[in-house]
């Protein structure tokens, strides 16, 4: 029997968790978030691919792999979350269910925060739990899945 597979994408200076702003993103690293998704979703019997990256044509190029590689997608745009039809357009391309997460609650920060252009093509988006959302993500994912 194949493992299942759930592709973990983090976009812009996400690769600074633990240093960056900890006020608002906390101390946990990306290593951290790794680790954490890897845990949760091997209870499940999934197995985790992670990326990050600080540009947009990778994360886009991980989406379309995701295609045919895995079962799902949880991501983390970053920044992009707020300007990137690319990446909206790269998930709405693939059939797999995406969860988008976000450390902070983008809601309650600045305005140009408040709206994402890849939430009307995802299955569903976590806020404002800190990296304990990652958890929350592959849980809401895997039940999605079943």
């Amino acid at each position: 029997m194949e493992k299942k597979k759930i592709y973990l994408l983090n976009g812009p200076n996400l690769n600074r968790l633990g240093v960056r702003e900890p006020g608002t993103y906390g101390t946990g690293t990306l290593e951290d978030v790794v680790r954490l998704v890897t845990e949760t979703a091997q209870k499940a019997g999934f197995e985790v691919e992670a990326y990050q990256s600080n540009h947009e044509g990778d994360l886009v190029d991980w989406i379309h792999q995701a295609e045919g590689m895995a079962d799902g997608i949880i991501i983390n745009p970053a920044a992009y979350t707020h300007t990137s039809v690319a990446l909206r357009d790269a998930v709405s391309s693939v059939s797999l269910p995406v969860i988008e997460i976000h450390i902070s609650n983008v809601h309650a920060r600045e305005a140009f925060r408040h709206t994402s252009m890849l939430a009307p093509v995802t299955a569903g988006q976590i806020v404002g739990f800190g990296i304990d959302g990652y958890r929350l993500a592959v849980e809401g994912l895997i039940q999605k899945l079943n």
